[in-house]
């Protein structure tokens, strides 16, 4: 079937899920929409973040998307189950990879960095209510983040300060698993593995994310098996400086064989 996949996100964050997406899957089309305009989503009502995932999911659909991936953690955790209920196309959501990181702690005392609603999610509570009695999670909202993300400020001064503050209370309590519950934190990996060190896994929701997708595709036969050359075109709302050099340079467009084409909205 050679209809796209969307896949969405508050801004730029979700390139990096379909960073790996593209990976995984090196037939498929992709359409990516970035909400740049109204990041981040984190301190939004459940309300306005299905309004805006319910928007976004009907301009996908329009462009003749075979299945949607959510690669937004806190749209995930408001939107997902009305959107299934609401539109009949496989929805795939993102949930930060806290199941991984509390089945490899050997400390007994993981940590997880995201925004305020990822923390609201019920899967998110559902989740770490099943390890509670043998795991302490460890919670950190890591406001500011994702707005330098935004803009295109990945390092820096201001951001190691930002990022010393956030993590630095987890290794307090012997984490050994950090888990990053949003998208847009993966940008600051480098800064994030210099406070934590060696001995603390840092772990994102990309990969597990991109196995889900594909069994879709396979189970329902939708999945691509050749494209002499696949087409990824990016929508966004957003600073196209900024935009222009996060996909250059995530999605190695010049070494990739993939044809990248972003528009502005």
């Amino acid at each position: 079937m050679k209809r796209p996949i969307g896949v969405f996100d508050s801004g730029i964050g979700g390139l990096t899920v379909l960073k790996e997406l593209a990976s995984r899957l090196p037939f498929e089309d992709f359409i990516y929409y970035a909400d740049s305009k109204n990041a981040p989503y984190g301190p939004k009502s459940v309300s306005e973040i299905n309004e805006l995932s319910e928007r976004i999911i009907k301009f996908l659909i329009e462009k003749d998307c075979k299945l949607i991936v959510i690669a937004c953690n806190t749209a995930t955790a408001a939107a997902v189950n009305e959107m299934r209920s609401k539109f009949d196309i496989p929805i795939v959501g993102l949930e930060p990879a806290v199941k991984p990181a509390c089945l490899n702690t050997k400390t007994g005392n993981i940590g997880v960095l995201a925004t305020e609603g990822t923390f609201r999610g019920n899967h998110f509570k559902s989740t770490s209510d099943k390890y509670k009695e043998y795991v302490t999670i460890h919670l950190q909202v890591a406001k500011g983040l994702v707005e330098k993300a935004e803009l295109g400020v990945f390092d820096g001064e201001d951001v190691e300060l930002l990022v010393k503050q956030y993590v630095t209370p987890f290794l307090e309590f012997n984490i050994d698993q950090l888990v990053l519950g949003c998208t847009h934190y993966p940008f600051f990996f480098e800064q994030i593995k210099k406070v934590v060190g060696e001995n603390v896994s840092v772990i994102d929701s990309a990969e597990p994310v991109a196995r889900r997708t594909k069994d879709i595709l396979m189970t329902k036969k939708i999945f691509r098996t050749e494209n002499p050359q696949r087409k990824i075109t990016v929508y966004s709302s957003g600073n196209e400086k900024v935009l222009n050099k996060v996909v250059t340079e995530l999605l190695n467009v010049n070494q990739n064989n993939s044809l990248v084409e972003i528009k502005f909205i």
